[in-house]
């Protein structure tokens, strides 16, 4: 831990537990007020106890491996995690299947595009001046 960073107290206990991203660092140094109220924001579903622990771990698995956010370190703590908990490898796996269809709309959103370029340029020839 950078002992130069501002202290504050829920930075302070993620980087105590292990739960801190190192990449953090720089936001924290940069403006710790902020990144104290947002990771407050961050851990307080956890704190208030709605959803079940094993949910929580399985949420976070999906959020961590998700094509947007692709935390390794947060997807082994999180499974981890989640099988100390009692969750089955089978839910794990459910969890990630699911998550990774959010990859698929890049396909969803971009074949289309491709397929109507391709005949574009077929019927009509290059488009002149686009570079």
């Amino acid at each position: 831990m950078n002992s130069d960073l501002p202290k504050s107290p829920i930075c302070d206990a993620l980087r105590e537990a292990g739960n801190w991203n190192p990449t953090w660092d720089a936001l924290a140094e940069l403006d710790s007020e902020w990144m104290e109220k947002f990771l407050g924001m961050a851990v307080h579903p956890m704190r208030q106890g709605v959803l079940e622990p094993k949910t929580i771990e399985l949420i976070a698995i999906a959020v961590d491996v998700s094509c947007t956010h692709m935390f390794a370190p947060g997807v082994r703590r999180h499974i981890r995690k989640a099988l100390e908990l009692g969750v089955s490898v089978e839910e794990i796996l459910a969890v990630l299947q699911l998550t990774s269809v959010l990859g698929i709309h890049s396909m969803a959103l971009g074949a289309p595009m491709l397929i109507e370029e391709a005949q574009k340029l077929a019927s009509d020839g290059p488009v002149q001046g686009t570079y």
